[in-house]
């Protein structure tokens, strides 16, 4: 994956990209200040069991960030301060979770990125036969996320762009930012959004 030299916002890739790959809105950081660029690393977990998080940790390379689909069950704390621990350990980039973690201020204390569906303190099991899988594409909110994909995540929220399209969508957001720095520009100077953005 090329490496950016301007960290990208996620309503800026998103709007770049044709406005797709938006994950559900209700995936929040723990944190505002949170934020992430990295290649995708996608989980399939069982509802309410997290053992394929632990598996998730040790199978991801350094640098990817883990992208987990709960099956819907997404009343449990899969995560907490120990998983964060053993991530970091590993180097891994974040957690992008639709389901619940637990921990919650530590994790904010620990500034490693979590993006997460809720806060929630349910415990989770551990089955060795559950039916998950690491690597292997999910689909999160209708959006499909296969392993290196690009994930963007901040305050506004995640987004996911395919692999093939992430030197384009870089392009395409770096002008669209280099636009908007013009705007702002212009509007410095009085000018009005509606003339800008030849509104009718």
């Amino acid at each position: 994956m090329t490496v950016s030299t301007v960290p990208l916002t996620s309503a800026t890739v998103h709007e770049a990209a044709g406005r797709v790959g938006a994950l559900p809105s209700s995936i929040r950081p723990l944190d505002p200040g949170m934020r992430l660029e990295a290649a995708a690393f996608p989980v399939r977990a069982v509802p309410g069991d997290n053992l394929w998080f632990h598996r998730a940790v040790y199978a991801a390379a350094p640098g990817e960030v883990l992208v987990v689909d709960t099956g819907g069950g997404h009343e449990y704390g899969y995560w907490g301060e120990i998983l964060a621990e053993a991530a970091i350990a590993r180097g891994l980039a974040g957690l992008v979770i639709d389901g619940g973690v637990r921990d919650s201020a530590r994790l904010i204390e620990m500034g490693w990125p979590v993006f997460a569906e809720r806060v929630c303190i349910q415990g989770t099991g551990k089955d060795p036969d559950g039916p998950g899988a690491l690597g292997e594409p999910i689909q999160i909110g209708g959006r499909r996320i296969g392993r290196g994909d690009l994930i963007v995540a901040d305050a506004d929220g995640v987004v996911c762009i395919p692999k093939a399209r992430i030197d384009e969508v870089r392009k395409l957001s770096a002008e669209r930012e280099a636009a908007e720095a013009g705007y702002i520009e212009r509007l410095r100077a009085g000018e009005s959004t509606i003339d800008i953005y030849r509104l009718p």
